[in-house]
């Protein structure tokens, strides 16, 4: 055990405690983490190397990114490599200056095992918070930037007595944990959208929309037989063009009233849900195959996407009527044909009739409505 002094506190019956602890204990007990997708495990880190001409980093970047583990069940977000270049530099001038604390605000920190706190004194709410001492059994809520920089200038704290004031829970419930993350960090830090999305739809609490609609978006980018294979930005970052939040809330929309539970005969509807989605975005691509891999053409952008999916309960529809598997990818090519008789690709041109129409998501799924309406373009 390592004894750390701290003061217990209650609030609305949660009891948490403020300790001081030092930083080889930080060194040693806590673990970082980021919340990732890639099958790989990529860089937990965010940020490129220093361009040609910077200050060089004080960073040892190598071993700094093994000490970060990425996973889909965490929930902070990448580490972004000029926040921690920046604290370091800030903790070397106010180790210099000796004017300044580097740390002077509380880190928020939750441990998974049960802790034991010893009065001392008269007062019971002053004395010893014994903490098992585990590699990696303390995690940040608040704070992970600044303790990763401490632990990235570990070396030259030697011989110096540093305290770092820190708010701690003991068997804090995960969705507490990641409630209390999103609460700090959603306004002042402008947590994105993206990745709200999907702390909202798995971990902060159970919204089965939600999280069905961010399950589909996750198919449609990590499948690579989807047409939209990595070209989803996933939490916000990484190579694709296409945001995630518009995508999920579009989708949110269309699972909220249950709409695609009325009729299905699939024993798992939301796998059936990843499924048609997925097979739905691969026939849109074939009718519109020359806007779709073309270069000037606005297709695959939010409100295009967006529209497609906004249309797709009338596809649904149509399925049912011919007594089709609502994820079977040639009825559903049969059902969306029309689109390419009636609108076609041009229809997508960006510096053409999208521009020139002005499109909005509203306007597109009216056309591609009444495409499916009026399959041989009768008079409306």
């Amino acid at each position: 055990m390592i004894n750390v002094a701290a003061i217990r506190m209650q609030q609305f019956g949660v009891q948490f405690y403020q300790a001081s602890l030092t930083a080889s204990d930080i060194d040693k007990l806590v673990r970082f983490e980021v919340l990732n997708y890639a099958a790989g495990g990529q860089s937990g880190v965010r940020g490129g190397k220093a361009r040609p001409g910077a200050v060089p980093s004080k960073v040892n970047w190598d071993l700094l990114e093994r000490r970060i583990a990425s996973s889909d069940k965490a929930y902070q977000r990448q580490i972004i490599r000029r926040k921690i270049d920046e604290l370091v530099q800030y903790y070397e001038q106010c180790r210099q200056a000796r004017d300044l604390p580097s740390i002077p605000g509380a880190v928020i920190i939750s441990c998974d095992e049960k802790l034991t706190f010893q009065a001392s004194g008269d007062d019971p709410r002053v004395g010893i918070l014994k903490v098992p001492e585990r590699e990696g059994i303390l995690r940040a809520i608040d704070g992970q930037h600044r303790l990763l920089a401490l632990h990235a200038d570990i070396d030259r704290f030697e011989g110096e007595d540093f305290s770092v004031p820190a708010i701690i829970f003991d068997r804090l419930p995960e969705d507490h944990v990641v409630q209390m993350f999103v609460t700090i960090n959603a306004k002042h830090t402008r947590l994105n959208a993206s990745h709200l999305v999907s702390l909202s739809g798995r971990q902060l609490y159970r919204d089965e929309a939600l999280a069905t609609a961010h399950d589909i978006v996750r198919a449609l980018n990590d499948r690579e037989d989807s047409p939209l294979y990595d070209q989803i930005k996933l939490l916000g970052v990484g190579r694709g063009r296409v945001a995630q939040a518009p995508l999920a809330q579009e989708l949110k929309k269309l699972f909220a009233p249950d709409a695609f539970a009325a009729g299905h005969r699939s024993s798992d509807p939301h796998e059936e849900a990843k499924k048609f989605f997925v097979n739905y975005f691969k026939q849109i691509a074939l009718v519109f195959n020359g806007a779709w891999n073309g270069r000037k053409y606005a297709i695959r952008t939010p409100p295009a996407l967006r529209a497609f999916i906004r249309v797709a309960p009338d596809v649904i529809r149509r399925l049912d009527q011919e007594h089709a598997e609502r994820s079977d990818f040639r009825a559903i090519g049969r059902v969306i044909a029309p689109w390419g008789r009636r609108i076609g690709d041009l229809r997508f041109e960006t510096e053409a009739a999208w521009k020139r129409g002005g499109t909005t998501v509203e306007s597109l799924t009216k056309e591609l409505k009444l495409a499916l309406q009026y399959p041989e373009g009768a008079a409306v």
